[in-house]
């Protein structure tokens, strides 16, 4: 059973690995949004958008509902705007030791 939850993990992960798919994943966590919504916010084109979009529909980490003739994505769990939250907390960890460091350096 372990090995299958880090599998799991480790195929999770991976899904988020593209600058793209996380920039995606920031704009659902505030609201559900199309393709064409997407492409608006991003600046992109909507072939790459749609791209990233498969590579996270076929993780589950976002689902899509037909909607008239668009297609409308959502987060498949809110934990995932969590997990975005405590990434950029490490993020910000990372960057404060960062600038000590160099603070330290500076006025050796």
């Amino acid at each position: 059973m372990n090995r299958e939850i880090q599998q799991f993990k480790a195929e999770f992960f991976k899904a988020l690995a593209h600058p793209m798919r996380i920039r995606i994943l920031e704009v659902l966590c505030e609201g559900d949004k199309n393709v064409n919504e997407l492409q608006a916010i991003l600046g992109s084109e909507g072939s790459a958008v749609s791209q990233q979009l498969a590579v996270l529909r076929s993780k589950n980490v976002v689902s899509g509902t037909k909607e008239g003739t668009s297609v409308i994505y959502s987060l498949r769990d809110p934990l995932i705007k969590d997990l975005l939250g405590v990434a950029r907390q490490i993020f910000d960890n990372h960057l404060v030791d960062a600038i000590s460091l160099l603070e330290n350096i500076r006025n050796e």
